[in-house]
């Protein structure tokens, strides 16, 4: 039931209240760590060091390409939440239906 309306709550809604298991603060923390390591590997790799402007464009690019990542992978996991739930209805229907 819906804590506010009293109501049952839908499929959509019963997937947006399990809990979240991704700190999203560490993840922010661990994709800045990913790509001063991409960054410092292609200095190391190429024996070069970047200017302040392109490191500061890589660091962008790499963050941005990073989130839309975890951005999708969040979308695949909303996916799978919500097949969990219908293959749980299915399944106690099916139960239920067996009497």
């Amino acid at each position: 039931m819906s804590e506010r309306s009293g109501q049952p709550q839908s499929n959509e809604e019963k997937v947006m209240t399990v809990r979240n298991s991704v700190d999203f603060d560490i993840v922010g923390d661990n994709i800045q760590d990913i790509a001063n390591f991409a960054i410092e590997k292609h200095e190391f790799r190429n024996a070069t060091t970047l200017s302040p402007d392109v490191r500061e464009a890589a660091d962008a690019k790499v963050k941005e390409a990073l989130w839309q990542f975890i951005e999708e992978m969040k979308m695949r996991r909303q996916k799978a939440l919500q097949t969990m739930f219908n293959l749980a209805d299915k399944t106690v229907d099916d139960v239920v239906g067996q009497k």
